[in-house]
């Protein structure tokens, strides 16, 4: 049992690890790109253009509340 817990906390550390390196990798892509003010307000409109995109459709997919 000690070792089958051993490798869930490796799993559930590795996955944390990877999530972490693909945020880190997309901050520094767009990194530039917040320099300028135009495009740092596009960036920040299509990150909440997606978010709201996403919040609707699992409220509608889940049926949350009618749409």
């Amino acid at each position: 049992m000690e070792d089958f817990l051993n490798k869930v906390s490796s799993y559930f550390r590795y996955f944390i690890t990877f999530t972490l390196g693909i945020f880190f990798f997309l901050f520094q892509q767009l990194k530039p790109l917040l320099k300028r003010p135009v495009t740092a307000i596009a960036l920040l409109g299509l990150l909440v253009s997606s978010l709201i995109f996403v919040i609707l459709t699992l409220r509608a997919m889940l049926g949350l509340t009618p749409v």
